[in-house]
């Protein structure tokens, strides 16, 4: 799953890099305003939205929901590992046929007393 993820994310970051380097530069409208002759202006409207500008909308959205869905995916504990050894620290068995050895009781012993002289 998260291998899939992973490509579709790449995919959709490409995809971005690609159409925003296809659009046209904003700067030259700024030029035109001052004093160079311009038909657009500075900060006003800019006609409807192009399809190019359509596409750059929905692939940034893909672009942040990948993203926060690979982040929530990762934070998660895994529940498999590949060294099954430092997995399972804690429930380490003893190997078939070996003897298991007991600790001996603990027996209190009634502390000496020094020789009276």
């Amino acid at each position: 799953m998260i291998a899939f993820l992973v490509t579709i994310h790449v995919l959709v970051s490409i995809s971005l890099i690609v159409i925003v380097l296809l659009q046209a530069g904003k700067g030259a409208e700024m030029g035109a305003t001052f004093g160079t002759g311009g038909s657009q202006s500075l900060f006003g409207v800019g006609g409807g939205a192009t399809l190019l500008s359509k596409l750059t909308t929905g692939t940034a959205v893909a672009f942040m929901l990948s993203s926060l869905l690979l982040a929530y995916l990762s934070s998660k504990p895994s529940t498999s590992s590949i060294m099954p050894a430092t997995a399972n620290q804690n429930k380490v068995a003893p190997k078939q046929g070996a003897p298991v050895q007991a600790k001996p009781p603990v027996v209190p012993v009634a502390p000496q007393q020094a020789p009276k002289k």
